[in-house]
């Protein structure tokens, strides 16, 4: 199920009011987050795996480069000493090369693509995130706050037994002079 289909039916529940009597809201919302961030977090590996790849790729073609710049210096002795078949199979090396290194750069420039539209994905999606996650603060259970704006703690309840001897003889007392 993809990111947008779950937000969007997270949407259509709380317009519908289908997950008050259902399911609890913030639990579902919780986990649509907890989705959404494990989607981002997969999203951000597969975008760290692409570049990865596209810097593999640009430093193939600087040693490519680099050995095509050596065939030109080895042709131009093969044609000073007049080695034909030697100069036949360098330039057959070059072209080979030259190739290869156009399939590098039609390939590197297709992962730069799907690259740029991942991390412009990423950053959509993590902008629905912080949206969500706001809402999930919203319909999280709120304590109740005093009036002076602290929280109330329960009285300590616990009575000592002097309290109670106390509390006994003044009852005692009031009951002998009845």
């Amino acid at each position: 199920m993809t990111l947008i289909a779950r937000v969007s039916r997270l949407f259509k529940a709380d317009l519908h009011a289908v997950l008050d009597r259902v399911e609890e809201p913030d639990m579902v919302l919780r986990q649509a987050v907890r989705e959404m961030e494990e989607d981002l977090a997969r999203d951000g590996r597969r975008a760290d795996a692409l570049r990865s790849e596209v810097q593999r790729i640009a430093t193939r073609d600087a040693e490519i480069e680099r050995g095509l710049s050596g065939i030109d210096e080895e042709l131009d002795v093969c044609f000073e000493a007049g080695k034909d078949d030697l100069g036949r199979a360098l330039i057959r090396r070059r072209l080979e090369g030259r190739t290869y290194r156009a399939t590098l750069l039609r390939r590197r420039e297709g992962l730069q693509e799907r690259l740029t539209a991942l991390e412009r994905r990423i950053r959509a999606h993590g902008t629905q995130l912080d949206a969500m996650r706001q809402k999930a603060e919203l319909l999280a259970p709120q304590e109740p706050e005093s009036s002076t704006g602290q929280s109330w703690d329960a009285p300590d309840l616990r009575v000592r037994d002097e309290d109670v001897e106390v509390a006994f003889l003044r009852e005692r007392q009031r009951r002998e002079r009845s």
